[in-house]
């Protein structure tokens, strides 16, 4: 996949991304859909203010001026449909690592929930959301967080932290929680 840059024609700015082999990509009111052999990312740039179109096996993102400001959304939107493009073709994995220190904490995957059980010996297990198609596995210590949109896999792992964040106590003391050690695009 290669990007170029193409700076002051008329007073737009313009990247071109190319797509890989079994890759497709869709505009439709606003919305980016790629798919490819992992599943499909769906990116809304209503909000965004870049012109994008597609054609063939190429996607262009032109911007409506050429200021500082205009480059950096450029960007943005250039990252974000380079993700989804990595997403589908290669996917997205966190891992998370649950550590405790005196109370024995047990992690289980409901349905769309991941609960985090007996957390500092209490009664009620904290619950984090799972987002998106974002699939979890406990394994051992270990939480293995995979999917192809990495706003849903890095959402679904910041939900996990928070919800077993602690309050009220030193945190350099009291190190218990859900931490991520590791991304991979894999």
């Amino acid at each position: 996949m290669s990007t170029e840059m193409i700076s002051k024609k008329s007073q737009n700015l313009e990247v071109s991304l190319d797509m890989p082999k079994g890759v497709s990509a869709k505009l439709q009111s606003g919305s980016v859909t790629v798919t490819g052999p992992l599943g499909k990312v769906t990116q809304d740039f209503s909000k965004i203010p870049v012109d994008i179109e597609i054609s063939g096996t190429k996607i262009r993102i032109v911007t409506r001026g050429a200021r500082r400001k205009n480059r950096s959304i450029l960007n943005t939107a250039r990252s974000l449909i380079h993700n989804a493009i990595d997403g589908v073709t290669k996917g997205y994995q966190y891992k998370l690592k649950v550590i405790y220190a005196h109370f024995p904490v047990t992690v289980k995957v409901q349905g769309n929930k991941v609960l985090v059980e007996n957390f500092y010996g209490e009664r009620s297990p904290r619950v984090a959301e799972i987002i998106g198609d974002t699939k979890a596995e406990v394994q051992g210590e270990d939480i293995v967080l995979n999917g192809v949109s990495l706003q849903d896999v890095g959402q679904t792992a910041a939900n996990l932290e928070q919800a077993t964040l602690v309050k009220r106590k030193d945190q350099r003391v009291f190190l218990d929680g859900v931490y991520v050690y590791e991304r991979i695009r894999k």
